[in-house]
């Protein structure tokens, strides 16, 4: 077994640990509540599939940068949520279920808009286009054994043994945090060599400025789209989340492949944004949780 495989196989194993551990504080009637106030959904759906892409376009067209580097900030951006926005949104205390829920179905999607929205962005950028399909199986497995499998254990879990759920989720998701930065920082910082993808300090400088006015775009955009349709806070802080923290392991498939793009130049964005978008969802998570009056404090 290679180091780069070991490394690519902790990610998604440490992200399907998370997920499990989200599910660990659900129950299927939070789920029923999400169907009987759908709203909130179709709204923060409707800002992940059109206003993600719209935003990370307007911002490439405008800012000089390298253009394989502005393709890869559409893919980014065409790849919402995944197994650390619910993460974060339970640990900021939004409204789980409906971060779940948006996973599942922007998952699905994505199978169709990824291609329509990358090579939208081929064309304007690198006057091509590219055949790019989402290998179908390969990318429903990647999705619900990392994400929705996980989280449904979880949940099975709880609802089977209770007290035992209850006694191993506090310390459990603790140790995942840490162990999710463990592997995100050999993926970032590392060589090639150990499965890192040798960023220099160069490329950090070029792309980070425009990651972080993208990422806060995303995050005010979900958050204030459900203020304007009279969602409650928890609500709205799940879709900044859903929004501002994308699916990297996702956009990181799709940009450097061997049957995908197959482009390093085109990863590097979203392994720079993954650097930074925890944090700055959980600054803006603490920020608005105050403002609204809320706990402040981590989910324990």
């Amino acid at each position: 077994m290679s180091p780069a495989f070991f490394v690519d196989l902790s990610v998604g194993s440490v992200l399907a640990l998370v997920m499990f551990g989200v599910g660990l504080s659900l129950t299927f009637t939070d789920f029923m509540r999400v169907v009987r106030h759908p709203r909130a959904f179709f709204t923060a759906l409707t800002v992940q599939m059109l206003a993600l892409p719209s935003i990370a376009f307007i911002i490439t067209l405008l800012l000089p940068i390298p253009a394989e580097l502005k393709v890869g900030f559409i893919i980014l951006a065409a790849s919402p949520g995944g197994a650390t926005s619910g993460f974060l949104t339970y640990l900021w205390r939004g409204n789980v279920a409906l971060s779940l829920s948006l996973t599942a179905v922007n998952s699905a999607l994505t199978l169709f808009s990824i291609p329509i929205v990358v090579n939208l962005a081929l064309r304007i950028f690198l006057s091509k286009s590219s055949d790019l399909h989402l290998p179908f199986w390969g990318t429903v497995g990647h999705i619900f054994f990392i994400t929705i499998i996980p989280a449904f254990l979880g949940i099975l879990l709880r609802k089977m043994r209770p007290v035992f759920a209850e006694r191993i989720s506090k310390p459990a998701k603790y140790v995942m945090l840490g162990l999710l930065a463990i592997v995100f920082a050999v993926k970032i910082f590392g060589s090639e060599s150990v499965g890192g993808t040798g960023l220099t300090a160069h490329d950090i400088l070029l792309i980070l400025p425009v990651g972080l006015l993208q990422n806060a775009a995303c995050l005010f955009t979900g958050y204030f789209a459900l203020r304007y349709m009279g969602m409650p806070h928890p609500s709205r802080l799940t879709a900044a989340m859903e929004s501002g923290v994308q699916n990297t392991t996702l956009a990181f498939l799709i940009a450097g492949g061997s049957n995908m793009l197959d482009n390093a130049e085109m990863v590097k964005p979203a392994l720079i944004y993954s650097m930074f978008s925890f944090w700055t969802a959980c600054i803006f998570a603490w920020t608005t949780n105050k403002m609204a009056g809320r706990d402040t404090t981590l989910r324990h």
